[in-house]
């Protein structure tokens, strides 16, 4: 008479033993490397717990229409210049320049953020005078919002210098942030949201430029004005004024940070359990070959069907 299935259900084998036996003690130890070795490995990888992280975000950049403009007129140290603070065109006497100045910030791709500032600058001459070298000043107003809320002041600084009088010069770059340390994954950082020149100071030294970009460059946090090759055109006419353009690009930034403990906390688990699971399915199967086959004493019970609500 032929046979056929009607019914079936699985056959649950449970393998008893007492506490202090060997197979007691195996399954313990196969326990612990199934979770342990897993936490080690990702550990000793060097990627388990992030000190620093990265994001990307394009600053809120402001011209602070603060400028600093310094020419060298001959070998001997003559020079002009000219500045927003009136402190200092006081204290520049017969050196002091007036120049036109035009100022004209971008939102080049209209997304409310400010891409680029053109900045142009006419220096008026006197027909013997003879400009071979340039130094700008420029200040900011710098945010960023994205972990931590960054506010803080910070400066342009653009130099060129020929053996060659010039009559005109034109900066084009990148205002690059630059970080020491990581700033906080969260929270309100303004400690250097205060003026990078000090415009109400009567002194002198308050205004020499080696003084200012020595203690900017203190900062762990600033921006930097990259120009690789800026152009200086010769052949300036009598009576014309001096040219300065500047071009200068506010981009995206690569910003480092210190990730918040759950931040973490979620990157490590994701590790973690991707290993695990390659244990757990290594150890079920060892620990099955050495039940099933009584390689450890054990008292096997079949129960039958496994319980089901």
């Amino acid at each position: 008479m032929a046979l056929y299935e009607v019914y079936s259900h699985p056959a649950l084998i449970r393998y008893k033993t007492g506490v202090c036996t060997k197979a007691t003690l195996f399954l313990l130890v196969t326990l612990c490397v199934t979770y342990i070795c897993p936490l080690l490995m990702v550990y000793r990888s060097q990627g388990f717990w992030n000190k620093r992280n990265t994001y990307e975000e394009q600053a809120v950049v402001r011209f602070q229409y603060e400028t600093l403009m310094m020419a060298a007129t001959g070998t001997n140290g003559d020079y002009v210049a000219w500045s927003t603070f009136p402190h200092l065109n006081n204290m520049l006497g017969e050196s002091l320049r007036i120049p036109s100045v035009s100022v004209r910030e971008e939102d080049q791709n209209q997304d409310g953020k400010l891409d680029r500032l053109i900045f142009q600058l006419q220096l008026p001459l006197k027909d013997e005078e003879h400009v071979y070298s340039v130094q700008l000043l420029l200040t900011f107003s710098y945010q960023l919002f994205t972990k931590s809320t960054v506010v803080m002041q910070t400066l342009a600084y653009a130099q060129h210098s020929s053996s060659v009088p010039g009559a005109k010069v034109f900066f084009s770059g990148d205002l690059r942030l630059q970080q020491s340390v990581p700033l906080p994954h969260r929270g309100l950082f303004n400690i250097y949201n205060v003026s990078v020149i000090d415009g109400s100071s009567p002194f002198a030294s308050a205004y020499d430029l080696e003084s200012i970009v020595r203690r900017y460059r203190e900062r762990n946090l600033t921006t930097i004005f990259t120009c690789a090759m800026p152009l200086w055109t010769t052949g300036r006419a009598t009576g014309s004024p001096f040219q300065l353009t500047a071009e200068i690009q506010y981009p995206s930034e690569v910003i480092s940070y210190y990730p918040s403990f759950w931040e973490n906390i979620k990157f490590a688990w994701v590790q973690y359990v991707s290993i695990l699971f390659i244990f757990l399915w290594i150890f079920e199967r060892i620990q099955a070959f050495v039940f099933q086959n009584q390689l450890l004493i054990t008292i096997p019970i079949t129960t039958g069907k496994p319980h089901q609500e």
